[in-house]
C-alpha cells in the first residue's frame, strides 16, 4: 500500500465543526501534511487558524505562497486566496472563482491530485453547492483515497452528496471515524533519537 502524504480537506458550509473534529483525532507526529480549504469571504478575519488549533495536537497556521509541505503541520487557504498544492510545496492564486468560491475546494484537490496521485487522500465534508466534487474524482482517478462525510451527518449535504456521485467508491464516514482513518492510512513519524 502505497504511504499518504498529503491530506486535503474541504468545507464549506458547517465546515469549522467539522474540520475541528476531522483533526482533533490526529496525533503530534502525525505522518503526512494537511491542506485546508474553507470556504470565507474576502473579508473573513484569521481567526480559523487559531480556533483550529485549540482543537488540534498538531500546528495550524494560514499558508503562504511557496510554503513547504511538512508532515504534521495543518495549512489553510487564506480568505479570498485559491490554495494550490506543488510537490513538496503549496502556491496561492487570486485566479477566477471556482463555484462563486475562493478557495476553491476543487482547486485545492485537483492540484492535489496532480502533485501527489497515489500518495494524496481527500476528504469532503459538509457544504451548499457542488465544490469539491471534481476535485475528489480527480483524486480517485490519480489512486489517491476519497473520504467523504456521510451527508446524513452534514450541516448542508448538498456538497457531500456531489462529491459521491462524482466518486460513487469514496469511503463515507461519520464525522467521528473519518479522522481515525486518517491515522491508519498516514501513521506517524519515527520520533528522533537524542
Amino acid at each position: 500500500m502505497t504511504r499518504i502524504e498529503l491530506v486535503a480537506i474541504g468545507a464549506s458550509w458547517g465546515g469549522l465543526t467539522a474540520i475541528k473534529r476531522v483533526l482533533e483525532p490526529l496525533p503530534v507526529g502525525f505522518g503526512a501534511a494537511v491542506v485546508i480549504a474553507q470556504h470565507r469571504s474576502a473579508g473573513a478575519d484569521g481567526r480559523l487558524a487559531e480556533l483550529l488549533a485549540a482543537h488540534c495536537a498538531l500546528t495550524v497556521a494560514e499558508a503562504e505562497d511557496k510554503q513547504t509541505l511538512d508532515p504534521g503541520i495543518v495549512l489553510l487557504a487564506p480568505p479570498d486566496y485559491h490554495l494550490l498544492v506543488e510537490p513538496g510545496s503549496v502556491a496561492l492564486s487570486v485566479d477566477e472563482r471556482v463555484h462563486y468560491s475562493r478557495p476553491s475546494i476543487d482547486v485545492l484537490l485537483q492540484s492535489a491530485a496532480d502533485a501527489y496521485g497515489d500518495r494524496a487522500a481527500a476528504v469532503v465534508l459538509t457544504g451548499a453547492n457542488a465544490d469539491g466534487a471534481k476535485g475528489l474524482a480527480r483524486i480517485a482517478a490519480r489512486g489517491g483515497t476519497a473520504i467523504v462525510q456521510d451527508p446524513e451527518t452534514a450541516v448542508r449535504r448538498e456538497m457531500p452528496e456531489a462529491a459521491l456521485a462524482a466518486t460513487p467508491a469514496a469511503h463515507v464516514l461519520e464525522l467521528d471515524r473519518i479522522g481515525s482513518l486518517l491515522v491508519d492510512l498516514v501513521g506517524t513519524r519515527e520520533r528522533a533519537r537524542p
